[in-house]
């Protein structure tokens, strides 16, 4: 493959993407989720292919899976975002100086974005809408491992593009290698901005070696803290949701951190957990507490890996603390700055922790699983940014722009 041929006619692609009215865009996308859904029979057939090459043990194995209901939610969040206002043109300030200059700033697409991701085959639709919502073309380069499910997914949206005349270049897919990688994160002068998705090792992959702009997807380390303040009710309900809804997605629990104060509710907060067949890395207070009471090879002692460990899996981390301050240390020696919980009663324990936690989405009483673009009402997202430049958080149209200066002036000269 010629790559820089081919990120050439992304770039000239992008620049007719500038000319398409919001009504053809939304258009589009509503037509592209339409032809998902007509297209389930397909994606399904060719996702086994991809899933057949995976064991299912393996965490990725849920993140690569597709089914007909996660289709049709992925054709719902394409419809999600094609009612949602432009991001574009929108005035940010308008000014007129002493001299007459009118300047205004106004919201622009970056031009091409990079997304370089691993097994998540729902990322070619949602990263595509996204960009095409917010007037950027996207080179898409996907792993081995989601490699005919992505394959399937673009020959739709190309589909969809021919029948109605757009420039098909404004999705790229490139091949599934490490030589596609390569290429992409030294695309200067054709793309604008590259995203990762996908573990850590790959994040840090990208960001060592990219020429680009990267905004960090990171990995999801996620905490939830059970003060001495916590209602057990909510408490059970939230910790098994966080650890259990899906424990393949950044959002979900790693590590619950419980006050000394209340280890004699850990019985009654890790039966659901039991139910589910969670192993509990536990440090020796909270060892000792579930000695007998949770099952003897569920529960294991924790070790210096335990803590500051994305599991994707049914397993989490269980450290006790003898105060809040404590908690917040553990919280900010471990986490990834991307989602963090308190369960507690106290209202200044709670505004206190809303203020000093150091992550992209800070919870009181609710469960980290909420940490969603579509959640948020977003639409579909791009990303989790763990980063603190430009995006933070649930990464979706609004993220996915920039901005420029327009000058009016009649005549002025600088003296």
């Amino acid at each position: 493959m010629n790559f820089h041929q081919q990120f050439e006619n992304t770039l000239a692609a992008s620049r007719e993407l500038n000319l398409l009215s919001l009504e053809k865009v939304n258009e589009i996308l509503l037509k592209i989720a339409v032809a998902a859904e007509k297209s389930t029979a397909f994606i399904l057939r060719e996702n086994q292919k991809d899933l057949a090459r995976m064991e299912e043990s393996d965490p990725k194995y849920d993140r690569l899976k597709l089914t007909a209901e996660r289709i049709k939610n992925i054709a719902d969040d394409i419809r999600n975002v094609a009612f949602l206002p432009s991001p574009l043109a929108r005035v940010i300030s308008e000014t007129v100086r002493p001299n007459g200059l009118k300047i205004t700033r106004v919201t622009v697409p970056f031009g091409v974005i990079g997304i370089v991701y691993e097994a998540r085959p729902n990322v070619t639709f949602d990263v595509f809408s996204l960009c095409l919502k917010s007037g950027n073309a996207c080179i898409l380069k996907g792993g081995s491992d989601a490699l005919y499910s992505n394959q399937a997914i673009a020959s739709i949206i190309h589909n969809v593009l021919d029948i109605n005349h757009i420039n098909q270049n404004i999705l790229a897919l490139l091949p599934a290698g490490r030589e596609a990688t390569t290429e992409l994160l030294n695309a200067r002068g054709y793309v604008d901005l590259i995203i990762p998705r996908g573990s850590q090792g790959l994040i840090d992959y990208v960001r060592q070696h990219a020429t680009i702009p990267v905004i960090e997807t990171g990995a999801g380390i996620c905490h939830t803290y059970f003060d001495e303040f916590g209602d057990l009710a909510k408490g059970i309900g939230i910790v098994n949701n966080a650890k259990t809804r899906r424990v393949s997605v950044c959002n979900a629990l790693d590590c619950l951190i419980i006050h000394d104060s209340r280890l004699h509710d850990l019985k009654e907060i890790t039966l659901p957990l039991k139910k589910n067949e969670v192993e509990i890395y536990a440090d020796k207070i909270s060892y000792d507490m579930l000695d007998g009471v949770y099952p003897e090879h569920l529960l294991k002692n924790a070790t210096s890996d335990s803590f500051g460990t994305e599991f994707l899996s049914y397993k989490m981390a269980l450290k006790t603390v003898s105060s809040f301050d404590e908690a917040v240390a553990h919280i900010t020696k471990y986490g990834s700055k991307h989602s963090e919980a308190i369960i507690s009663e106290n209202m200044e324990n709670c505004e206190k922790f809303l203020k000093v936690v150091d992550a992209g989405a800070v919870y009181v009483n609710a469960s980290t699983a909420f940490t969603d673009g579509s959640q948020f009402g977003l639409g579909a997202e791009i990303g989790i940014s763990t980063q603190k430049l430009h995006a933070r958080g649930p990464m979706a149209l609004e993220e996915l722009t920039s901005y420029k200066w327009l000058i009016e002036g009649d005549g002025q000269i600088r003296p």
